[in-house]
């Protein structure tokens, strides 16, 4: 029998070359209960590649690996090593429809071979003790109805409970990544319909939720609620979300605080050879709204790539503020 899921009412979508571990630990600042996930990660770079790709901050607890790739045996090693190296859940990349993906078999395309999705979910999930879950769309190019989703999910249902679903179909051509995330209808009410006929699997929705009271409402239907580029680009909505969405009445931390609060981190990295704007490009959203955010993004941006940057450009970039 597999690991149940992490019940996360809320998270933070895999975004690639965004949600790396730097974005991750200020988010970390901004909401304890979150679930963080990782950027995708291809079963070739973890297995072959010179980096360490595995590499996270304690501090991001909870937090899952989103893997990409095909190959159930690579997947099953690549698992295996994420729980050795401390992940709380391994997610498969279902929903992915950029190029890059495709030609490596995996992401959105996937959607076709349910059989082959429920033998990579299957192999992962006797390799680990550990959550493994899908990020999926309702859709591939013309396969969209309804009964497609469905088919699709009872092939893999026997090996998983949990599935976070994208409210948009993916065209596999003809669209771009950008364009897959914007172009095709969101159809929240299929997601809904999902769970009702399905109430013993998790499904969490995806796809558009910019405010607290959208993940309100969709949270009377669904399990959980992942949002994507309005976290990222107006990180404040985090600072909410333990006490809107988990009930946790701990201090709503103000955006001065939080930039403070990574001076450690920055501090940390920096003896390591990690740029400043590597870390701080993650915050550049921080101030939306507030007088004087567009002096900080512009500061940051010409003065933290420079070599040599420290704490000093970010306190001058927090003098911009009022």
């Amino acid at each position: 029998m597999f690991a149940k899921s992490i019940l996360n009412r809320f998270s933070v979508a895999p975004m690639l070359d965004w949600t790396d571990k730097h974005c991750r630990y200020f988010h970390r600042i901004l909401t304890k209960q979150t679930l963080l996930y990782t950027e995708m990660v291809t079963t070739g770079a973890i297995l072959f590649g010179k980096g360490d790709y595995l590499s996270f901050n304690t501090e991001e607890h909870p937090i899952s690996l989103q893997l990409g790739g095909s190959d159930p045996s690579a997947l099953a090693q690549c698992a295996k090593l994420a729980q050795e190296q401390g992940y709380d859940e391994i997610n498969l990349n279902v929903g992915c429809p950029s190029d890059r993906v495709q030609n490596g078999m995996f992401g959105a395309c996937l959607m076709g071979n349910a059989e082959l999705v429920a033998n990579c979910i299957a192999q992962m999930q006797d390799q680990v003790d550990i959550p493994v879950t899908v990020k999926t769309r309702i859709g591939i190019d013309e396969h969209d109805s309804y009964s497609f989703l469905c088919q699709f999910i009872e092939k893999i249902m026997p090996y998983t409970d949990t599935f976070i679903v994208h409210a948009r179909k993916a065209w596999l051509s003809g669209l771009s990544p950008k364009e897959n995330r914007e172009v095709p209808p969101l159809n929240y009410e299929r997601v809904y319909q999902l769970k009702q006929d399905y109430p013993h699997l998790t499904i969490a929705i995806n796809g558009g939720i910019k405010t607290i009271d959208e993940i309100k409402h969709h949270l009377k239907f669904v399990d959980g609620v992942m949002v994507g580029r309005e976290a990222y680009q107006n990180p404040m909505l985090l600072t909410q979300i333990d006490s809107q969405i988990f009930g946790i009445q701990d201090s709503i931390i103000d955006p001065v605080s939080a930039i403070k609060a990574l001076y450690p981190y920055i501090e940390q990295q920096l003896t390591q050879g990690v740029q400043l704007n590597h870390i701080m490009r993650h915050t550049l959203g921080i101030f939306n709204g507030c007088k004087g955010a567009r002096q900080w993004r512009r500061y940051l941006s010409e003065n933290a790539h420079k070599k040599g940057s420290g704490i000093e450009v970010v306190e001058q970039a927090l003098t911009f503020i009022n």
